[in-house]
């Protein structure tokens, strides 16, 4: 389970940008749940929290399961409008087998990290709706540079269990990969919030993320 668990909290991360936002909302900090499905594994939960430190967020994303775990953290800034990575690290564990990773502010360069993806994304998709493929610049957990591309699919209502919600709903594309699709559904008030996340692959729903809890300072 952790594998799937894992590559979900990466497709999260993963929407890293270098470009500005645009009359979009400054981060909020929070701390949330999230209940994932996936097909043919058990149910997890992954926490989420964005935290403000002096000058600087911290974004950090966890799972843990019976003997695994994973976690990433990033730290950045939002300067002249722009979210800068400073730092980002990774670890995760299965069956007692580790592994980490670590890039810093020099291996990061002009490019954003996984973790500062989400404020960077929302803050993007709710100033400045793109309504056909966009091209999303990152490096990977590994410092490799590499590309995505996102679609502003629309802005309404959301009612969850925890209450009503603005939403912006975008869908993320890899290329050369036609037979997938992220649909997020993310807080047009609190960049980088998550409210839902599907995953279709071939035409079909392969897994589920949904808010179950929310906390904020």
């Amino acid at each position: 389970m952790l594998l799937p668990a894992l590559r979900l909290v990466g497709w999260l991360a993963l929407l890293s940008l270098g470009l500005p936002a645009l009359a979009a909302p400054p981060p909020q900090a929070f701390s949330a749940r999230y209940h994932l499905q996936v097909d043919g594994w058990p149910d997890a939960d992954i926490r989420h929290r964005l935290s403000h430190d002096g000058g600087t967020w911290q974004s950090e994303m966890r799972t843990e399961l019976p003997g695994a775990w994973g976690r990433e953290w990033g730290r950045f800034r939002v300067a002249e409008d722009r979210v800068r990575a400073l730092h980002y690290a990774a670890g995760y564990s299965l069956l007692g087998i580790q592994r980490g990773y670590s890039l810093d502010r020099r291996e990061l360069g002009a490019l954003p990290d996984r973790q500062s993806a989400l404020v960077a994304l929302a803050r993007r998709a709710i100033g400045d709706a793109c309504s056909r493929d966009c091209p999303l610049h990152y490096r990977d957990h590994r410092g490799r540079e590499a590309v995505l591309r996102y679609r502003v699919l629309g802005r309404d209502a959301l009612s969850l269990p925890l209450g009503r919600f603005e939403r912006v709903r975008v869908a993320l594309t890899e290329p050369g990969e036609a037979g997938k699709r992220l649909v997020l559904d993310l807080d047009a008030r609190r960049p980088g919030l998550l409210l839902a996340l599907e995953y279709h692959r071939d035409g079909q729903r392969r897994s589920r993320l949904t808010l179950t809890a929310l906390a904020e300072p």
